[in-house]
């Protein structure tokens, strides 16, 4: 679910004034791909600067667990080699015919052994906090152990987005309480035990460790925020639950980070005579949200009820989860508080964790953090490299170049509107706001190159107008969005940054690989691109994922979703021989569209992941 309306009232230049100068000086290649006359996209990658799928020196043990298989060795092959598929707008997913593929873990599915079997609607609150969630959105897998079985046997960790009423419910409005917890208890996490029973096939296993985090589960902040009265309430009520689960991201020891987006919606208003404060307004809270009616029945979302002023406060953060415990979850206030897409960790110069992350709205920002000290030492005085460090802006310039912006009180642009580091981390937007940071065309996934190159998703912005475009990007509105590059100066670590646009959406019509609204987005440790998409798609076709090679300018369409949803969500086991993507909200719920995955006459569609093998074993993306 998107957030259709813009909330920066910032005067802060917009990106496509910025984008109009830069792409005069862009050349096209081979395949559509924009590039930047300068040369720092094809320099080699500086010491040190691998991501964590391919830095192999000084492993611990979850290290290896979670470690992705490094890029290969000697004669260099040729990275894509698939047969590429056809667009499709029909009831059933396509791919490749060099790949096959399975169906995992629709919503509904048990998660264990006396958990009840899927039912519509849900029976309960309590049967659908058992089972698989819905609207499958950004996910990970951790091998359960070291060498070959872990690319058998793991664990899934899977984002539930959002699951409108009408598809949970199977009506527009919640009548009860109970139908809200129904419609909490199917939002949030879920940590699933796997294992493949034979080449290509997976089932979901009722281990110790497969559970739910749910709008209700108990978490816990950490972070300078963490003790700020901005997180507390008068109720006294302890922070509980997470939702609107969007991307994700990983950590090179061995914990999941499942990112909160449009929390806003989630909120609403009982008093009509109720209005948003300015920092309200500024996250988009109204007095309606997204119509799940929470708020009618659940006195923690009402946001005129003042003994839960700040309830809101509690979302909208990166949120840590050990796949191999049962710790409480906890939100690293440190990273700030938007609409986060997803985030990207790689390990910067010095050993330090540099996170990136996108903030997904129409004119929003693009953030970077970047940990105090070398990752590996913080651990071993028992300290989060995602507690202490410093968060950032970014603001793109016309001559390629782009400056990091800090949003600390070191900086008198920010110290000049906020009191404390904790007010700057919970009102990050404003923060942003305040230091001149670039508003961008809904920042969505971002994704570290092996080369150190970084790559954002800008889906798409409908609010940009006719004359706000030029000849090198002649869509006003921006319905088809486009993949931004940049480059970090000291490894990750630095405050300058160059950039350039690696694909304008636009310039992929009438190719055999056409798309638009990119979303979902990966680099794998070969350095191919994986490209998912949510919206509009050309002819009216369903959504898809490609595999770029960008160092060649080749693009591949390998693989296509079922009408009306979202193909979102990509992780793979440690050998790259097994690939998890997910669908998201086939259909609409609408059965009349699809009954994927179950193909029974009048089943209600469900959310579930996708398995994808090469038929001859090899490495999916090949």
């Amino acid at each position: 679910m998107h957030d259709e309306n813009p909330v920066n009232p910032s005067d802060n230049r917009r990106f496509e004034d910025v984008l109009q100068n830069r792409l005069q000086r862009r050349t096209v290649l081979a395949g559509g791909v924009a590039l930047a006359a300068t040369s720092f996209l094809a320099a080699s990658t500086p010491a040190g600067a691998s991501v964590i799928a391919s830095n192999k020196k000084g492993k611990n043990k979850s290290e290896e667990k979670t470690g992705r298989e490094p890029k290969h060795k000697g004669k260099k092959q040729k990275l894509i080699d698939f047969e590429p598929v056809d667009l499709d707008s029909g009831p059933v997913p396509l791919i490749s015919s060099d790949y096959e593929f399975s169906v995992l873990a629709p919503w509904g599915t048990p998660l264990k052994r006396r958990a009840p079997e899927f039912s519509y609607p849900p029976t309960s609150a309590d049967a659908q906090a058992k089972q698989v969630g819905i609207g499958h959105d950004g996910m990970w897998y951790f091998p359960s152990t070291r060498g070959r079985r872990g690319n058998r046997h793991g664990y899934l960790c899977i984002n539930h987005e959002f699951g409108r009423n009408s598809h949970v419910l199977g009506k527009d409005l919640p009548e009860s309480l109970e139908e809200v917890r129904i419609s909490q208890a199917a939002h949030g996490i879920s940590i699933i035990e796997i294992s493949e029973v034979e080449p290509g096939s997976w089932e979901v296993i009722p281990g110790r460790q497969s559970r739910r985090i749910t709008a209700n589960t108990p978490v816990r902040f950490s972070g300078p925020a963490a003790k700020s009265e901005l997180l507390k309430t008068k109720a006294g009520n302890r922070p509980l639950g997470t939702v609107n689960n969007c991307a994700n991201g990983y950590t090179p020891w061995g914990t999941y980070l499942t990112c909160e987006e449009n929390f806003n919606g989630y909120f609403g208003a009982s008093d009509e005579n109720w209005e948003p404060t300015p920092e309200q307004e500024r996250y988009g809270f109204n007095a309606t949200g997204f119509d799940y009616d929470w708020f009618k029945f659940d006195e923690r979302f009402d946001l005129s009820k003042s003994e839960y002023a700040n309830e809101e406060n509690r979302f909208g953060w990166v949120v840590e989860i050990d796949p191999y415990s049962r710790r409480r979850a906890v939100k690293r206030t440190a990273l700030g508080r938007v609409k986060h897409e997803g985030v990207a960790l790689t390990i910067g110069q010095g050993g330090r964790a540099v996170a990136y992350m996108g903030d997904d709205q129409r004119f929003d920002y693009i953030y970077k953090f970047v940990s105090s000290g070398n990752y590996r030492k913080m651990l071993r005085k028992g300290k989060s490299p995602l507690d202490e460090g410093t968060l950032y802006a970014a603001k793109f310039n016309d001559d390629g170049t782009g400056e990091w912006l800090e949003l600390s009180m070191e900086n008198p642009a920010v110290a000049e509107k906020f009191d404390n580091q904790a007010e700057v981390l919970t009102y990050a937007r404003l923060a942003a706001d305040a230091v001149g940071a670039t508003p961008m065309d809904r920042p969505e996934w971002t994704t570290v190159a092996p080369n150190g190159d970084v790559y954002c998703t800008l889906t798409n912005n409908s609010r940009r107008t006719p004359e706000q475009v030029d000849a090198a990007n002649p869509q006003g509105p921006n319905n088809d969005g486009h993949i931004i590059r940049w480059r970090d100066s000291a490894q990750h670590t630095g405050t300058s940054f160059e950039w350039d646009i690696y694909l304008l959406s636009s310039d992929t019509a009438g190719t055999d690989y056409a798309y638009g609204s990119p979303d979902g987005l990966w680099a794998d440790p070969d350095g191919r691109l994986f490209i998912q998409t949510d919206g509009d798609q050309p002819d009216g076709a369903n959504d898809q994922m490609l595999v770029a090679d960008p160092a060649s300018g080749e693009v591949r369409r390998m693989f296509t979703g079922v009408k009306d949803c979202e193909v979102t969500g990509i992780t793979t086991t440690p050998d790259r021989r097994t690939m998890f993507i997910n669908l998201q909200h086939p259909g609409n719920g609408d059965p009349d569209a699809t009954t994927f995955p179950d193909y029974v006459d009048g089943a209600v569609p469900r959310d579930a992941t996708i398995v994808i093998r090469r038929k001859d074993g090899g490495i999916v993306g090949s």
